[in-house]
């Protein structure tokens, strides 16, 4: 029996045949007033065999979000999945890949070169002690060491 369609696209994706790290469009809108925003995947770990600490995840959850907006206005969002397996980026527009790709490259550079995660305090953060530069500089390294497979999504 197959599965009917659900509405949330990585519902829809078999993750048995992905092959992280990668990054891929999980989703293209047209808002009503015409306004197109991309949802992008970006995979760190590979679902359903490893996964990244909850402090890498939270620590590289807002390491990326103030440093990607250094270097695009495009930046809406970037969260984490609930699986710890990677995040979604999400851009106002439909850029290039390639300038997603150097985005990101860009902004996990920044990540490596951090001397702090920002806002983990108790008063910017809702979990401030749930943090580790170290955990998410080693993911940050890990990911951009494989940089040249970012773009093949299937083994």
């Amino acid at each position: 029996m197959t599965p009917s369609r659900m509405n949330v696209e990585s519902f829809n994706l078999d993750h048995r045949l992905v092959s992280a790290p990668y990054v891929r469009v999980a989703d293209r809108k047209t808002l009503p007033h015409g306004d197109v925003i991309t949802k992008y995947d970006v995979r760190f770990t590979q679902p359903n065999v490893g996964h990244l600490e909850m402090k890498a995840v939270h620590s590289l959850e807002h390491l990326f979000a103030e440093y990607s907006r250094n270097h695009s206005h495009a930046v809406i969002d970037f969260s984490p999945m609930g699986c710890q397996t990677g995040f979604y980026l999400i851009l106002a527009g439909d850029p290039d890949l390639a300038v997603v790709l150097e985005l990101i490259e860009s902004s996990l550079t920044d990540i490596l070169n951090a001397t702090e995660v920002p806002a983990a305090n108790e008063v910017q953060c809702g979990w401030g002690e749930n943090h580790s530069l170290e955990a998410a500089q080693v993911a940050a390294r890990d990911f951009l060491a494989q940089r040249t497979v970012w773009e093949q999504v299937f083994a």
